[in-house]
């Protein structure tokens, strides 16, 4: 996994962020056995206990499960993944709709650049 992360924002968010969108996006699956703190540390280039706080954090919102013996698991509660997903989704098309707004796009014109959009990529 490729780590884009900048100083103006705290590292351990933006961590939490992109591995958030690693779980939701199918990165890693449902039930698999999640690396370890020391293994994401070094491929991140951060400090294990920065990396630890932004696992806990993700333990907390039910992404990750905490075992003291069998390390973390990403959780295999589909229902969950599947809301947080939506709920992510939704907050995209919301800053991309305030974007055009902002340009002067009406609700409609948002629609058809969407689409215009997405039959341009395929």
């Amino acid at each position: 996994m490729s780590w884009n992360l900048s100083k103006e924002r705290p590292i351990y968010i933006q961590l939490v962020e992109q591995i958030k969108l690693q779980i939701l996006s199918g990165h890693y699956r449902p039930g698999e056995r999640f690396p370890s703190v020391r293994e994401l540390a070094t491929e991140a280039a951060v400090n294990p206990n920065t990396m630890q706080k932004a696992l806990a954090a993700l333990e907390q919102e039910g992404l990750l499960i905490g075992s003291r013996t069998n390390g973390r698991t990403v959780t295999s509660d589909a229902s969950l993944i599947g809301s947080m997903r939506d709920e992510l989704a939704d907050g995209i098309v919301e800053n991309c709709y305030q974007a055009l707004a902002k340009l002067g796009f009406s609700k409609e014109e948002c629609i058809a650049c969407l689409r215009k959009q997405r039959k341009e990529d395929l």
